[in-house]
C-alpha cells in the first residue's frame, strides 16, 4: 500500500479522502490555499502545503504548486476528489510523468469520456443506451443540420462536447431557431472549453436522472454498484440524491448496470467512475461519464458497504478488485441532502463565520462535513459546506430519519439551504417518488 497520499482538493471531499487513508494506514498530505488554512483537513493531516492565495486559479486549480507539493513531501501517489482537476487528463498525464500514481482513470480514458461525442460513441458501440442524436459532432453546412434535426424530431437539444455541470446547452423548439442556436453554443463552447466542437440530441420532455456507480481495476475486472436517483435539481445541480432509486424495475437496471461494466471493459476503465443516464417511459438513455468519485458517493456506500474512495485508492495501487458482481447486494435505501451556505430559496451565497454548528445522529445518520463553530465559510468556492445522509431499510424509514436529522441540524451565523430540504421532504410528490429533474424549478418558480 501506499506510504502517503498527496490530497489535491478541498471542503468534505478532502476530509472524506483523508479519512480514508488513515483508515488504511496511509499518511496524508493536504495543500490548500491560504483562505483554507484553517480548515479541519489541514489540521487532521499528517502534512500541509500552503500552494497559493484563495482564488483556485493560483492554488487548487495551480499544477506545478501541486506536483511540487508532492515532491518536496515525498507522496507516491494524488488523489483528485471531484471538481477542480479531477477530470482534467492533462493533469493527470503531468501526475504520472512526474513519477507520481494518480488516483483515477488512464489520462487517454478521461480525454476520451471528458468529449461528449467521443464518449457517445464509444458507448454506442459499447452497447450502452444512448439519447436519438447527431451520432457525432455536428457539421459546418447549415442544410444538413436542418436535416439531422428533422430526422431526430423536434425538440432538440445542441451540446457542447466539452461541456459539463449543465453549461454548453441550448434547447431549440422550431425549425427557425435551430442555426442561430448553433451558431451560439459554438461560439461559447469555443470561450468556456476551448473546444467549439457541438453536437445534437433529442430533448426529452420530462426525464428522470438516473446514474450508475461502477469500479473497475486494473486487472480486467469490473462492477456496478447499484443506481441513484439524482433528479431533485436546479439549474443542473443536484440537491438531493438517493439510492436505490425508486419504482424502476431491478432487471431494467441490471441490464443497464451490466452494459456499463461491458463498456468499462471495452474502454479499459480504471478506478470508480459514474455513468449518466436519462430515464424517461421505461427507457435508459446515456448522456455523459463522471471519470471520477461523486458528491453523493454516500448513498450507494450506505446501501452497499462498499468505501468507494478506499476501492479508489486499492485499485491505484494496482490491487485487483476485492468482490464479484454476485457479492454487491443492495440493502435498504438511502437519502442524501447537500447544506449549502446559501438562502434556502434566493440562493444567494451566505459565506462568513459560523457561530454555532451542531450536527444530528442516531440509527442511520451520517454527516460528511469539513466545518466547524467558529470557522469562516470562504467566499471563493462553491457554497457546499456538508451533507447529511440518512440510511433506512425503506425508503419511508430514510426519509422520516432524514427529517428527524434535519430538525436537530443547527447552523448559526450564516445562512444555509436547510429549510428547503425539510420543505421538499414533506412535499408529497417527492415523497411518492419518482419526480423528474425539473420538478424542483418548477415548484420554486411556483413560490
Amino acid at each position: 500500500m501506499f506510504e502517503k497520499v498527496l490530497i489535491a482538493n478541498r471542503g468534505e471531499i478532502a476530509l472524506r479522502i483523508l479519512r480514508a487513508c488513515r483508515e488504511l494506514g496511509i499518511r496524508t498530505v493536504a495543500v490548500h490555499s491560504e483562505a483554507d488554512t484553517e480548515a479541519k483537513y489541514v489540521k487532521l493531516a499528517d502534512e500541509s502545503v500552503c500552494i497559493g492565495p484563495a482564488p483556485s486559479g493560483q492554488s487548487y486549480l495551480n499544477v506545478p504548486r501541486i506536483i511540487a507539493a508532492a515532491e518536496v513531501t515525498d507522496a507516491e501517489a494524488i488523489h483528485p476528489g471531484y471538481g477542480f482537476l479531477s477530470e482534467n487528463a492533462d493533469f493527470a498525464e503531468r501526475v504520472e510523468s512526474s513519477g507520481f500514481v494518480f488516483i483515477g482513470p488512464r489520462p487517454e480514458t478521461i480525454r476520451l469520456m471528458g468529449d461528449k461525442v467521443s464518449a457517445k460513441q464509444a458507448m454506442i458501440e459499447a452497447g450502452v443506451p444512448c439519447v436519438p442524436g447527431s451520432g457525432g459532432a455536428l457539421p459546418d453546412d447549415p442544410k444538413e443540420i436542418v436535416k439531422i434535426a428533422r430526422s431526430i424530431g423536434y425538440p432538440v437539444i445542441i451540446k457542447a462536447a466539452g461541456g459539463g455541470g449543465g453549461r454548453g446547452m441550448r434547447v431549440v423548439h422550431t425549425e427557425a431557431a435551430l442555426i442561430a442556436a448553433v451558431t451560439t453554443t459554438r461560439t461559447e463552447a469555443g470561450a468556456a472549453f476551448n473546444n467549439s466542437t457541438v453536437y445534437m440530441e433529442k430533448f426529452l420532455e420530462n426525464p428522470r436522472h438516473i446514474e450508475i456507480q461502477v469500479m473497475a481495476d486494473q486487472h480486467g475486472n469490473a462492477v456496478y454498484l447499484g443506481e441513484r436517483d439524482c433528479s431533485m435539481q436546479r439549474r443542473h445541480q443536484k440537491v438531493i440524491e438517493e439510492a436505490p432509486a425508486p419504482g424502476i424495475d431491478r432487471k431494467l437496471i441490471e441490464k443497464v448496470g451490466m452494459s456499463c461494466v461491458a463498456a468499462c471493459k471495452r474502454i479499459g476503465y480504471r478506478g470508480a467512475g459514474t455513468f449518466e443516464f436519462l430515464y424517461e417511459n421505461g427507457e435508459f438513455y446515456f448522456i455523459e461519464m463522471n471519470t471520477r468519485v461523486q458528491v453523493e458517493h454516500p448513498v450507494t456506500e450506505m446501501i452497499t458497504g462498499v468505501d468507494i474512495v478506499q476501492e479508489q485508492i486499492r485499485v491505484a495501487n494496482n490491487e485487483p478488485l476485492r468482490f464479484k458482481q454476485k457479492d454487491i447486494q443492495l440493502r435498504g435505501h438511502a437519502i442524501e441532502c447537500r447544506i449549502n451556505a446559501e438562502d434556502p430559496f434566493k440562493f444567494t451565497p451566505s459565506p462568513g463565520k459560523i457561530l454555532s454548528w451542531h450536527t444530528p445522529g442516531g440509527p442511520g445518520i451520517r454527516v460528511d462535513s469539513h466545518v466547524y463553530a467558529g470557522y469562516t465559510v470562504p467566499p471563493h468556492y462553491d457554497s457546499m459546506i456538508g451533507k447529511v445522509i440518512a440510511y433506512g431499510d425503506t425508503r419511508e424509514q430514510a426519509i422520516r430519519r432524514l427529517r428527524i436529522a434535519l430538525s436537530e441540524m443547527v447552523v448559526e451565523g450564516i445562512k444555509t439551504n436547510i429549510a428547503l430540504h425539510q420543505e421538499m421532504l414533506l412535499d408529497a410528490n417527492f415523497v411518492a417518488g419518482g419526480t423528474s429533474i425539473h420538478y424542483l424549478e418548477h415548484k420554486l418558480a411556483a413560490k
